[in-house]
């Protein structure tokens, strides 16, 4: 928790003072909450890319029914630093609204608690999907749909995620989720905190929104390659802007396009095994 006001600074120097005043305000600290965090999540997954150090494990190939807790372990984290990365900088007007409305409240000398609390219970859920997504990756990869560099083995696999991601973006669960997430400015003003234990409930509940909103497209990444860096910059960048408009027409239009390359998955998949009897 933190008190934006009746900090004494006059000890300061004036740049430093008016250094501390700016790093006090909400809204600085939700740009660099969101800026840091995600930052932290494309580094690990460069790092993991890469294969430094103990991210090796994921450059060589996971032999099929061969996963232990370690594995486990690794690939979660590599599903929490795909969250950070993609999911923050989407959750960015949500977080910043936060900000503004702390920062007026700031302003009046009343309560206000850090962006980060927000931030951290926003994440909680994230984390909770991210362990989830390592737990399908492990029963994907036993039933051989995923190979052992973590890319679909089945064209058929990877035309269904697409068309069920395609058709969630028209399902009314989505466009719920999504209302919450395109103004963030109702939820808060109707559940506004003052503690931090009320602030981190309220990232809480914004976090199941957006994964209500999102979850499906997130599963793409099962279709085109787990650690596929174009894709997860697409979809995170499709995310963001999909949360930034308004009205239905944008996701109307991402469902369609999903459900195409979904289509065409499957036609390709199914013409690679038709027979062909020679003439």
């Amino acid at each position: 928790m933190s008190e934006a006001t009746g900090h004494d600074l006059s000890h300061l120097s004036p740049g430093a003072g008016r250094l501390g005043a700016a790093f006090a305000r909400p809204k600085v600290l939700a740009a660099i909450c969101v800026i840091a965090l995600a930052s932290l999540g494309w580094l690990a997954l460069g790092l993991m890319s890469a294969g430094i150090g103990i991210f090796d494990a994921l450059c060589r190939p996971l032999a099929t029914g061969a996963w232990s807790a370690t594995h486990f372990a690794i690939v979660a984290a590599m599903w929490g630093a795909m969250t950070f990365a993609m999911m923050l900088p989407s959750a960015a007007p949500m977080i910043m609204t936060y900000a503004e409305i702390a920062d007026t409240a700031a302003r009046k000398g009343e309560r206000i608690v850090s962006p980060f609390v927000l931030a951290a219970g926003y994440l909680l859920v994230w984390l909770g999907f991210a362990a989830a997504s390592a737990l399908a990756q492990f029963v994907f990869t036993r039933t051989t749909l995923l190979d052992d560099s973590m890319v679909s083995a089945s064209g058929l696999f990877s035309g269904a995620i697409f068309i069920a991601a395609g058709a969630y973006q028209f399902s009314a669960l989505k466009h719920a989720c999504l209302t919450q997430c395109q103004r963030p400015f109702p939820f808060f003003f109707s559940q506004w905190a003052t503690t931090p234990r009320g602030v981190f409930n309220l990232g809480l509940k914004q976090g199941l929104y957006c994964v209500g909103c999102c979850w499906a497209m997130m599963l793409v990444m099962f279709a085109v390659g787990v650690m596929n860096v174009i894709w997860m910059a697409g979809l995170g960048m499709v995310m963001t802007v999909e949360k930034i408009c308004t009205g239905k027409r944008f996701t109307y239009a991402v469902g369609v396009g999903l459900t195409v390359i979904g289509v065409a998955a499957v036609a390709s998949a199914l013409a690679a095994h038709w027979p062909v009897h020679a003439v």
